[in-house]
C-alpha cells in the first residue's frame, strides 16, 4: 500500500509537492505549478493543504 511521505531529496520548500507528484506518479513541476496557480487565484485552500500536510506527513 502506498503511503504519502514527504519527498525531501527533491524538495523546494518542505516536500509536499514532491511527495504528492511521488505518491499519484504525476511530474512534481505539474504539481508546483497548480499550487503557485491557487496561490494567485486567490484559494487559500491550497496554501492551507500545503501547511498542513507539512505538518503531519512523515519524512521520507
Amino acid at each position: 500500500m502506498k503511503q504519502f511521505k514527504l519527498d525531501i531529496q527533491n524538495k523546494r520548500i518542505a516536500g509536499v509537492c514532491a511527495g504528492l507528484a511521488n505518491y499519484f506518479d504525476i511530474d512534481v513541476t505539474l504539481v508546483r505549478v497548480l499550487f503557485v496557480a491557487a496561490l494567485f487565484l486567490g484559494f487559500s485552500l491550497g496554501f492551507w493543504v500545503y501547511l498542513i500536510l507539512w505538518i503531519i506527513a512523515p519524512k521520507d
